[in-house]
């Protein structure tokens, strides 16, 4: 049996008493890894030599037969209603590969650090895996304010972060790794879909963050080169759990859609008031790009049933490769347990580093960024390429309906990967954006 070695942290301690409160986690922990150069010697003994005697010679440190590598998302607060699926997920692969002899014969050692949905925790935690703990790579993040605060961490200790979940774009990081969508693979598709529907007025609803403000400054533009102006846009703190305010300004807007970039916990709050508010997806339908089906189960499908949501993955995807990672997941956490974008790109975010590690024949950043370019891996949701200069990866843009039983039906697709582009350099509309990005 393949076996992990868990470096037990205060955090992690308190992620475990968490759990007893019902955070659903089960965590697959096992070893892999990749072959670094060799340590460096010890220092010689301490006690001084006799006079006139040859020093010592230092005795080589052994070389360690596992790679550590950390895992930092929000196990507790707001987030932990996605983040703890995506965790999950990395573990399940990092399983999978100890269990197939590793990344060139070594096995993977995990350390666990939790980040609390608070931003400056994830600045603190990563700089602690980095310096302290010394990990070759990180996977990490959902939120874009977990991620730009530690984008500056990574950049100034040279360290790697796979990002897993989609963003507003407008970033490229020598020292990142996107493999969740950026703006083209998901919320300007999205926008184009709903025009093509005949959708015109257009309500933006978010949380209060760099996530949601910045992606309706893109729909804005949008939308305005469409001739077409948003008829309301409202942000709520993340957390946030009372809408009935809001939902009187949408009623009162009379949209033929909202675009919904909440994020945690405030979705189960606000769609559970608008089904209460007598709102039906026929009658006023709602996008959301941060809802998926892990969220659906803590929102309640019947509070979202019939509304729209727009990713790269559903657990329904029909491959192969699907089939056996959604069979794999619920044989290790559970069958009531489910699958998602987010998830998806965690998972394979770790086989895409263990290709990239592989190929450069070492943990080191520079071999390893320059080893990645063009790497290619059959996902679950598809075939994903790591761009040779963004570091962003292709994907299949997907837009679906949900389910009564909580699993979305795919109604579009875009038929094959889009190639990211983080700026929309390739958008006459968005003229100027990649200067608000400096």
């Amino acid at each position: 049996m393949s076996y992990m070695r868990l470096s037990v942290v205060p955090a992690w301690a308190r992620f475990v008493a968490l759990g007893a409160v019902g955070v659903l986690v089960a965590f697959a922990l096992a070893a892999c890894g990749s072959e670094p150069p060799p340590a460096p010697a010890a220092p010689a003994a301490t006690s001084a030599p006799a006079a006139n005697a040859a020093p010592a010679a230092p005795a080589a440190a052994p070389e360690s037969d596992t790679i550590k590598v950390g895992i930092l998302h929000s196990l507790s607060g707001t987030m932990a209603i996605s983040e703890t699926a995506v965790h999950d997920a990395e573990l399940l692969a990092i399983e999978e590969i100890n269990a197939s002899g590793g990344v060139m014969g070594k096995q993977i050692e995990v350390v666990i650090e939790d980040g609390a949905s608070d931003w400056p925790t994830f600045a603190e935690k990563a700089r602690k895996l980095l310096q302290e703990d010394e990990v070759s790579v990180v996977f990490g993040g959902w939120t874009s304010a977990s991620r730009k605060a530690m984008l500056p961490v990574f950049e100034a200790n040279n360290g790697l972060l796979f990002y897993p979940v989609q963003y507003e774009g407008l970033e490229t990081s020598p020292n990142i790794f996107y493999t969740g969508a950026t703006t083209n693979q998901q919320i300007v598709p999205a926008i184009e879909y709903l025009l093509e529907e005949g959708k015109t007025k257009f309500y933006l609803l978010g949380s209060d963050y760099v996530f949601p403000r910045t992606s309706n400054l893109i729909i804005n533009k949008q939308l305005a080169a469409a001739g077409i102006e948003a008829v309301g846009e409202e942000y709520t703190p993340l957390g946030h759990t009372e809408y009935s305010t809001v939902i009187t300004k949408i009623k009162a807007a009379e949209p033929d859609v909202v675009f919904n970039t909440l994020n945690g916990d405030s979705n189960v709050a606000f769609f559970k008031q608008l089904k209460d508010a007598g709102i039906t997806p026929e009658e006023l339908p709602t996008v959301s790009v941060s809802v998926a089906e892990e969220e659906i189960t803590g929102i309640g499908a019947d509070n979202i049933a019939g509304h729209l949501v727009a990713w790269n993955y559903f657990q329904t995807t029909q491959t192969p490769e699907n089939e056996k990672f959604v069979a794999a997941f619920k044989s290790k956490y559970g069958e009531d347990r489910v699958t998602d974008d987010p998830i998806e790109a965690g998972y394979f975010g770790v086989y895409l580093w263990k290709a990239a590690v592989e190929k450069a024949g070492s943990t080191d950043v520079a071999a390893v960024k320059e080893a990645a370019k063009g790497i290619q891996f059959a996902a679950p949701g598809g075939m994903v390429t790591i761009h040779n200069e963004n570091q962003h990866v292709s994907k299949t843009v997907r837009i679906g309906k949900v389910r009564g039983d909580g699993q979305i039906d795919e109604v579009w697709n875009s038929g094959a990967p889009v190639v990211p582009d983080p700026y929309l350099d390739t958008y006459e509309w968005a003229t100027g954006l990649r200067e608000l990005a400096q």
